[in-house]
């Protein structure tokens, strides 16, 4: 089972966001590379560090963790999962963290190492059915992303030397600052377009239609974003390519209504079927099942399918479909009908007499939600 992020870190669920930060940047420096070298396990803590770090900071990001746990980041597991960082992810956090600077050679700012740039971002929206929530899915979709054109070549960016960093010293009261910052020329890669082919951009980069499968887990709900690493657009020179951001749009079910984990199912019934009993077909998110109808059912009887609803994200169990039961009246009758309900007007069978143990509305729905 994942460790909890907040156990990762050492802070409590209530931590604000400067004791996240503060948390963060303590593992950082204990576990970092350079202070570790060779050692495995300390660059597997750097990494959950870093991971944690990058949820928690986030404040929609946080919410959906608190709510949904590791699920709400995942890609049905492997490698590249929807939470997953890569070391280029981690040190660019560094100017954030250290105030800059990453502090350790050959990272961050304070190192005069290079900085590897990191191609945008895409979005996209993918529709679900309700079947295909409660089972989850895998899609494959074809993803429109800029990737480097063959036969581009770069060069040693003449600006900054290749560091991918401009030093600048201002004169100040204090006395004389230095200052590092990403080379505006080369876009802190430290490199430069040498050739480029014909169609490429003025990045060396060109334009490709590529098909990515998208791992949708069970219970994921509309509005929901998941990532996928690594299948945005890619960075020119020795950058690493962006992600791609995936929007669930819930798509409306003709008869099932979804209400967290739990499902709702009008059934209406005519006034034979209460007074006799019976059984009826109904929709659910695996198939058509048959359920039972006593005689004497109630109009507003709610009978509760249990596991018949969504699986919960977090892997709780899966929520209930909820039918409530209607019953239909006739709006026009013939004469005959007519006679006959006449007739049952004063009869003891047809005057309403609910009996103590029947629930009331209200009771109902708070018996729903409980």
């Amino acid at each position: 089972m994942k460790e909890d992020f907040y156990d990762i870190l050492g802070i409590s669920k209530g931590a604000s966001a400067s004791e996240i930060k503060k948390a963060y940047r303590k593992k950082a420096v204990q576990y970092h590379p350079d202070k570790n070298p060779g050692d495995a396990e300390a660059e597997e803590n750097f990494k959950k560090a870093a991971e944690a770090y990058e949820i928690l900071s986030d404040p929609d990001k946080k919410a959906r963790y608190d709510q949904y746990g590791h699920q709400a980041f995942e890609n049905g597991g492997g490698g590249g999962g929807f939470g997953g960082m890569n070391m280029d992810d981690i040190f660019s956090q560094f100017g954030d963290i250290f105030g800059g600077g990453g502090g350790f050679g050959g990272f961050g700012g304070g190192g005069g190492g290079q900085r590897r740039s990191k191609g945008s971002n895409l979005r996209i929206r993918v529709k679900l059915t309700l079947e295909e929530i409660a089972n989850g899915v895998e899609k494959k979709v074809k993803v429109k992303r800029k990737v480097q054109a063959d036969g581009t070549t770069y060069k040693t960016c003449g600006t900054c030397n290749g560091s991918g960093q401009v030093v600048r010293i201002t004169n100040t009261i204090l006395g004389r600052m230095q200052t590092a910052a990403p080379c505006n020329a080369c876009g802190g890669s430290g490199q430069q377009i040498d050739k480029k082919p014909n169609g490429a951009d003025a990045q060396g980069l060109i334009v490709n239609e590529e098909t990515v499968s998208i791992k949708i887990p069970a219970g994921v709900q509309d509005g929901m974003q998941l990532k996928v690493s690594g299948k945005g657009n890619e960075a020119p020179g020795n950058g690493f390519a962006g992600d791609l951001l995936v929007a669930i749009e819930e798509l409306a079910h003709e008869s099932l209504q979804r209400e967290g984990d739990n499902l709702h199912y009008d059934l209406y019934i005519s006034f034979s079927d209460a007074v006799l009993g019976g059984s009826k077909e109904i929709d659910t998110v695996s198939g058509k099942v048959r359920i039972k109808i006593d005689e004497g059912v109630q109009s507003g009887k709610i009978l509760r399918l249990r596991g018949k609803g969504i699986p919960n994200l977090n892997g709780y169990g899966k929520g209930d479909l909820l039918v409530h039961v209607n019953v239909w009246t006739p709006k026009t009758v013939t004469k005959e009908q007519k006679t006959f309900f006449e007739k049952m007007k004063d009869d003891d069978h047809f005057s309403p007499s609910p009996e103590k143990s029947e629930k009331s509305f209200f009771e109902k729905v708070k018996d729903m939600f409980s």
